[in-house]
């Protein structure tokens, strides 16, 4: 498992919309799921033990920004050939007993992931209601095999700034997290 740490913001990148269809086959439009506030997109995956490890961080960060009009969606661009644990299947699986209750997208061709930068699982794009990306952080302090629920939340406390302001803020933490499997 190689450990990667993304690019730091790209203050004012705009957003690619796609259209992707969760683990039962639903479609979505990205730009249609966008908040009045905002818009975190998560690129995870099911095996990986940073994510693992802040899943449910993830559901509870989701639902608070969700009252500030911020919304939240995850996307697996793992290669499932190779990695079946990620499959669109396990997903649904990996959600249900997550309690993710926003939409968990499958990027069957990576087209999302290149054309987002992702690099690693997790990594959080956090953009404003204009579409313009103004977080590339980490959701917390968290490590693949240390977490606790009173680390500062760096993810919720950027995107409440988003929400408020439309600009996030100037000093952010890398996310760390597994490599994307590519095909």
């Amino acid at each position: 498992m190689a450990v990667m740490k993304p690019e730091i913001c790209d203050f004012g990148w705009k957003a690619v919309d796609a259209k992707l269809h969760d683990g039962e086959g639903r479609p979505f439009q990205l730009f249609e799921l966008m908040g009045e506030n905002g818009l975190v997109i998560a690129f995870i995956c099911n095996h990986c033990p940073f994510v693992k490890s802040i899943a449910t961080k993830l559901q509870r960060d989701a639902h608070d920004l969700a009252r500030q009009g911020v919304s939240f969606i995850a996307i697996s661009s793992n290669d499932v050939e190779n990695y079946p644990e990620d499959s669109p299947e396990n997903m649904v699986a990996f959600a249900k007993e997550s309690g993710f209750t926003f939409p968990y997208l499958y990027d069957e061709d990576q087209s999302v992931a290149k054309a987002y930068g992702a690099v690693c699982t997790p990594d959080f794009f956090g953009f404003n209601n204009k579409f313009e990306l103004q977080y590339r952080g980490r959701l917390d302090a968290t490590t693949m095999t240390k977490t606790s629920d009173k680390l500062e939340r760096d993810l919720y406390i950027a995107m409440t700034q988003v929400a408020e302001t439309g600009k996030g803020p100037k000093e952010q933490t890398q996310s760390m997290g597994c490599s994307i499997k590519w095909k």
